[in-house]
């Protein structure tokens, strides 16, 4: 699934200024606990979470995750935008929760780390 369709299916808004109109999304991981995030394993594509900071950002590059997903509306702060588009890694918001974000994606065909 094209990063472009997740923002569109989460009504999501972008924070960075990395490109992302061709990035494939093959899996997706939802977790506000980076520990259980590095759990699923690498290459991912898309991470789902409520972490708000830096963490987030250098999880998601240890992962070779493509794209952060912020639940619930939460506004990523200058600093963790800076660290993203040093990594080139997108971030973006949506207002749904993790639950209905995953599950509205898992809907749309994208697989989690599970399947």
């Amino acid at each position: 699934m094209k990063l472009d369709r997740v923002m569109e299916i989460l009504d999501a808004k972008v924070y960075t200024d990395v490109a992302f109109d061709e990035i494939e999304i093959n899996a997706a991981c939802g977790a506000d606990l980076m520990s259980d995030a590095l759990a699923f394993g690498e290459n991912k594509g898309l991470l789902l979470t409520g972490l708000n900071n830096p963490q987030c950002i250098r999880t998601a590059e240890m992962m070779d995750i493509h794209c952060v997903m912020l639940v619930r509306g939460k506004e990523p702060d200058e600093a963790l935008v800076n660290l993203a588009n040093e990594k080139s890694i997108v971030v973006m918001k949506t207002d749904y929760s993790m639950y209905s974000a995953c599950g509205r994606l898992f809907e749309a065909g994208l697989p989690g780390g599970d399947v």
